[in-house]
């Protein structure tokens, strides 16, 4: 079985404990207005495009298939309805002026990849992180995957957004130890405006697998201007405080990296002008959560 994998991280130490390989899938059901992986939103592999970084090989201009590349006025552009995503485009372009995101890789290959730093998991308790997009996108990729990891003796966790069947989920669960778990938004308009999708249906599944005994470590990303309430940082709160297995919360504050993505992808961006968060008001609204429960609330 093949799935789509658009980068696989090494040394990662902020997706789970210890240190981690991450491998990231495309596909997401979700749009977040922040997403800091926009290049994971599609299924297929979508063309990234620098033109400031075009040295004018003319390699593109001859590999394109469709003539989807040309210049005008000096100017290296890119017609994109015209684009194919074959990436015949990107196969020399030594400046990284044209690069294909995604690729098919094998769950073998994909598993020897992460396999090459086994030692450095079994010192730190560390393992393998499916990540995203929604790894739950390509559910059979994903089973298949974490369910070789576990054969190998690696401890798994699902970073997930909590939107797809419960069924899916709970076949997964024998081979999952850690459930990364998205709570975005705590108030269902709010959340269907900020990620195009309802919020029940997250909320359920959340419940349900803690009632399974999953053990969960729930992610809440917050962004200034639209989530940094006092009602939904005590919202979150009372949504771990009513399970039984949420073995901490991690505020994670926004970060501007998707920004910079969205004009090589072609797409505009939703948060135009959105900063960091000051380390002051993070510090703040870890103290408003913490108050609420005694599960360990720390920054993501």
């Amino acid at each position: 079985m093949k799935g789509m994998v658009f980068d696989i991280k090494k040394f990662a130490i902020h997706d789970g404990p210890g240190i981690r390989t991450t491998v990231f899938l495309k596909g997401c059901p979700l749009h977040c207005l922040w997403c800091h992986n926009p290049e994971s939103q599609e299924q297929k592999p979508e063309l990234s495009f620098m033109p400031d970084k075009c040295i004018g090989c003319g390699w593109c201009f001859k590999a394109c298939p469709v003539g989807a590349h040309r210049m005008e006025n000096g100017v290296h552009i890119l017609d994109r309805s015209k684009c194919i995503r074959c990436g015949k485009c990107a196969e020399q372009c030594y400046a990284g002026a044209c690069t294909l995101i995604g690729k098919e890789m094998t769950g073998e290959d994909v598993l020897a990849e992460v396999l090459k730093d086994k030692p450095f998991y079994e010192t730190s308790h560390g393992g393998m992180t499916i990540s995203g997009g929604e790894p739950m996108q390509q559910f059979e990729f994903t089973r298949e995957l974490l369910h070789a990891a576990k054969q190998a003796g690696l401890h798994n966790c699902l970073d997930t957004c909590g939107f797809a069947p419960l069924e899916h989920y709970r076949t997964l669960l024998p081979d999952v130890d850690l459930f990364l778990y998205d709570l975005k938004e705590t108030d269902p308009a709010r959340h269907e405006q900020y990620t195009g999708v309802p919020l029940q249906p997250i909320l359920d599944n959340l419940k349900a697998l803690d009632a399974d005994g999953a053990q969960i470590s729930l992610r809440c990303p917050i962004i200034p201007g639209l989530n940094d309430r006092a009602d939904h940082f005590r919202a979150i709160a009372a949504a771990a405080a009513a399970l039984k297995h949420v073995v901490e919360i991690n505020l994670m504050p926004y970060h501007p990296l998707g920004e910079s993505k969205l004009p090589r992808l072609g797409k505009t961006s939703h948060l135009a002008g959105q900063t960091f968060a000051e380390e002051k008001a993070v510090d703040e609204w870890i103290k408003i959560v913490q108050a609420e429960t005694v599960i360990p609330v720390s920054r993501g």
